[in-house]
This record gives structure tokens, C-alpha cells and sequence, in this order.
């Protein structure tokens, strides 16, 4: 049938049209569009992509950028700011230089505070902070890490690597005690 096949051609034309002016239209609305600005004139995204390093940083540290940035974050996401909170806290315990007996104190009040937070990612940090109590206390009496012995390990790392493996250890042994010691 001749007929039909014009037909069919002009519905599809008609229907192209239809679809080409409805794309278009919603082309210019999504060119509308613009996303919501918080006070500082940035994004949300924005904000938050910035304000990752801030979080980790004491308030006293902040430019007035972040402060502001920071701000707006507590605001529109209390929760980050109650364990913003809840880290500072922790951070200021472990600065403080008191004897054991208070600073198991002062982590049992963390513990409790961070309990009643309910946030499952801080429950990571008991658990860890309950398995190695012990050593933790120990840290406030004297105030020593095994920051050194973990310094010196990566010393000798290095200076095994320089030279490929160790053929004889007598002789590895003697160049480290002369560089080191």
C-alpha cells in the first residue's frame, strides 16, 4: 500500500518534532537550574569536599574560611559536629598531662559520651581502646609511643633496600651499629 508508507512517514516526522521541541524544552529548564548557595556563596558539595581536613584541625586553627565553612557543615549536619565533638575531646585527653588514674577517668567519661552518641564507627574505637587498655594507660605514665623504635625499624628497612638483601648478616650487623649508634 502506497498510501501507508506516507502515512506512517508523516506520524514519525510529527512525532520527531513533538520529541525534538519536548527535549528542548526541558533542556532550557535544566540550563535554569542553579544550585542552592549556602552564606559563604559555595555549595553544599562544595563544602563538604573542603571541610575534610578542617574536621581533624582544633577550632583555634581554623582561618575564618573554614570557620565559617565549618559552621554552616555543623548546621546543616549536626552529627558531624557532635563527633567533631567527640574527637576533640579525645584529641584533649590525651594532651593533657595527667597520671593514669585520671586519664582512665577521663576516658571512661569519652567512653560513656561516645556510647550515648550511637555512632557505630566510634564503637570501633572502644573496642580497639578496650583490647589494648592497658598499653593505653601506660602511655600517660610516662608519655612515650614506640614512635622511635618504629622510626629506627624503618631506617634499617631503607638501608637493607639500598643494598639489595643482606648477604652476610655479621657484616649488616656491624654497618648498622657504626651508622646508628
Amino acid at each position: 500500500m502506497p498510501g501507508s508508507d506516507a502515512e506512517n512517514k508523516a506520524v514519525r516526522e510529527h512525532r520527531d518534532r513533538r520529541k525534538a521541541a519536548k527535549t528542548k524544552e526541558e533542556r532550557e529548564l535544566i540550563g535554569q537550574w542553579e544550585p542552592q548557595r549556602m552564606a559563604n556563596g559555595k555549595t553544599l558539595p562544595q563544602i563538604m569536599a573542603r571541610s575534610r581536613h578542617i574536621i581533624l584541625k582544633y577550632k583555634s586553627k581554623w582561618n575564618d574560611q573554614q570557620r565559617q565553612r565549618a559552621k554552616i557543615l555543623f548546621e546543616k549536619f549536626p552529627d558531624i559536629g557532635k563527633a567533631y565533638g567527640l574527637f576533640i575531646k579525645l584529641v584533649d585527653i590525651f594532651n593533657d598531662k595527667v597520671c593514669p588514674g585520671v586519664a582512665r577517668l577521663n576516658l571512661a567519661r569519652w567512653y560513656n559520651m561516645v556510647e550515648a552518641f550511637g555512632n557505630n564507627e566510634f564503637n570501633k574505637v572502644l573496642e580497639t581502646f578496650e583490647c589494648h587498655n592497658t598499653t593505653i594507660i601506660n602511655y600517660f605514665e610516662n608519655r612515650l609511643t614506640n614512635a622511635l623504635a618504629e622510626s629506627f625499624n624503618a631506617k634499617i628497612k631503607e638501608f637493607r633496600s639500598q643494598f639489595r638483601g643482606v648477604g652476610d648478616i655479621k657484616f649488616f650487623m656491624f654497618r648498622l651499629a657504626k651508622l646508628y649508634s
